[in-house]
């Protein structure tokens, strides 16, 4: 039986999605769905799909990112992208021979995707055109929307203002998050999934689903003989378990 996980952050488009793979593929079976990117790349991890649907635009990884690290998380499962970027992300996509779904998602443009996908088998995209792909739509986000540079948190009675850059990491808690600086810890009520598509993505990274990092806070990193990475930071004594399927963002470090 064919397998696959679904990525879209926004629970309708996810179930119209889900709606209309039954009609397409009655036979595929659907092992997670999933609202965010470092879901999805944790899903993908832990199923080994044959294919994973993903938005492009999801909080905290892209997409994009999750599709370059499925390449060593899960190398036999195929990508098919799910998108509302307008012509030129779509030219990109069919100059790399990548599968894309345009959103509202037809039922004609899906069933010649699902048959691709029967047709191709365990083939997925290599990682040489997911990575061009991802260089080349890496400045194609979402329009007027600016990255956070200073967030209000609590310590205690006291309300304080931070620069986002002073932030070494964010870390999940509960329903919160907590911020972590050289001077000490403070309280978001903002959840670290929300507060993940409010960041820029090229100096904040999710090390794995209750953790984010700010590249500039890292001094080093070290990969260990189980896969998984250990960040130690510059200005915080304490050092940062990278789970094994999210190690593939940080490659190029």
């Amino acid at each position: 039986m064919t397998t696959a996980i679904l990525a879209e952050d926004e629970a309708l488009l996810r179930t119209a999605l889900r709606e209309l793979l039954a009609q397409a593929w009655p036979e595929l079976e659907i092992l997670a769905e999933c609202e965010d990117g470092a879901s999805a790349l944790e899903a993908i991890d832990m199923h080994q799909p044959d294919i994973a649907f993903l938005d492009i635009r999801m909080p905290g990884l892209s997409g994009l990112e999750v599709a370059a690290a499925t390449t060593e998380a899960s190398p036999n499962t195929q990508v098919v992208f799910t998108t509302a970027y307008d012509q030129y992300a779509v030219d990109a996509f069919e100059r790399g021979a990548v599968d894309y779904l345009l959103k509202p998602i037809a039922r004609s443009r899906l069933d010649a995707t699902v048959q691709r996908l029967k047709a191709r088998g365990s083939h997925p995209t290599d990682a040489a055109t997911l990575t061009a792909l991802l260089r080349q739509l890496s400045g194609q986000g979402a329009p007027g929307v600016q990255p956070l540079t200073w967030i209000t948190a609590s310590n205690g009675r006291e309300t304080r203002l931070i620069m986002v850059d002073d932030v070494a990491y964010f870390r999940a808690d509960n329903k919160y998050t907590v911020a972590m600086t050289a001077d000490g810890e403070a309280l978001l009520r903002t959840p670290i999934r929300e507060l993940a598509g409010l960041l820029d993505p090229a100096t904040f990274k999710q090390i794995h689903r209750s953790t984010i990092v700010n590249l500039k806070a890292v001094a080093s990193i070290v990969r260990d003989d189980t896969g998984k990475g250990t960040l130690r930071l510059k200005q915080r004594p304490e050092t940062l378990v990278v789970s094994q399927p999210f190690m593939a963002l940080f490659r190029n470090m």
